[in-house]
């Protein structure tokens, strides 16, 4: 049984301050497991992931700052010449890139995220994936918000900035409990064209099994900048030889029993599950949309670093 009272007045100090008291009705131990992603994902974001980010995501355009004067290596298409002929020495405008993005993580809650047999769950992997973008974001003064998902919206995280903010969305995808154990990615994706007004950085954490995606995520892509990423389990690509096994499909909770002995079983769930794969592969590329593929048993900072990498690369040669 918990009592909730009045904030105290050093509570409220702290508030103002810009720290935050504990949230009422969150146990502990979620507190401590926030506490720990964000130290964990603070240093990744300072070390690693801030100027990947920074160089990659661009603000929407220019806005100008102020004039002042000319200094050698300045470039002379910058040169404010009615200021020049007013003060009789040359002067140059300057301006600063609009910096200000908004990015929407939007995150799959359903039964089959709850799945890991090497390193963790894949829930956990999403976790610390949401923890690191929404820190990268807030980190270079961005809006980040989120949406969690199964075969409903279950919960919406409005878009904000500051480190308050991130804590609150690391508490509410370690802390959220969904109703639905199904998958219906497709409907998300239609719930963010019609909720974002404004052009967004979306990335979809998710296995993706679900079907039907290429027509909301086609329009989603065209007015936003979307990126897939792929949450896997080795287990999901080669079946293990264990015998006869009985396997439940977490969100129907249907039972198979399987014998993983067989050559020819495991075979073909190779062939199906590669099927799979490259048939999203292929739908991804299609639809210009990036993908990156974490597993439970290798973590995600090297695909998160190529992905940076690979688009700073491509941003360039634009």
């Amino acid at each position: 049984m918990s009592t909730t009272v009045a904030p105290s007045r050093e509570a409220r100090a702290a508030r103002e301050k810009g720290t935050s008291a504990k949230p009422a009705g969150v146990p502990p131990e979620i507190l401590r497991q926030v506490k720990l992603i964000e130290l964990r994902t603070r240093g990744l974001v300072n070390s690693l992931f801030t100027g990947e980010y920074h160089s990659v995501f661009k603000g929407q355009g220019m806005e100008f700052a102020e004039v002042r004067e000319y200094q050698a290596g300045d470039e002379v298409r910058s040169i404010d010449w009615n200021v020049t002929a007013r003060m009789r020495r040359p002067f140059v405008k300057r301006y600063v890139e609009e910096r200000e993005l908004t990015v929407m993580l939007a995150v799959d809650l359903s039964g089959s995220e709850r799945f890991g047999t090497q390193g963790r769950f894949k829930s956990e992997l999403a976790t610390e994936l949401g923890a690191v973008l929404g820190m990268s974001a807030v980190r270079n003064n961005d809006r980040v918000g989120a949406v969690l998902f199964t075969d409903q919206v279950e919960h919406v995280l409005p878009p904000k900035k500051g480190r308050r903010h991130a804590l609150r969305l690391i508490r509410d995808l370690l802390a959220f409990e969904p109703k639905g154990c199904r998958t219906d990615l497709a409907g998300t994706l239609q719930y963010l064209e019609r909720m974002l007004r404004q052009h967004t950085i979306i990335f979809i954490i998710s296995d993706f099994l679900d079907a039907e995606l290429e027509k909301p995520l086609k329009r989603l892509a065209q007015r936003h900048d979307v990126v897939a990423i792929t949450v896997e389990d080795p287990s999901e690509r080669v079946l293990p030889n264990v015998g006869l096994a009985r396997f439940v499909d977490p969100e129907t909770g249907a039972t198979i029993d399987v014998d993983t002995s067989d050559d020819d079983v495991r075979s073909r769930f190779a062939r199906a599950t590669e099927a799979e794969r490259e048939a999203r592969r292929h739908l991804l590329r299609r639809l210009a949309i990036d993908e990156v593929v974490v597993r439970t048993d290798s973590g995600y900072v090297e695909p998160l670093l190529r992905f940076f990498r690979n688009r700073a690369t491509r941003v360039k040669r634009r």
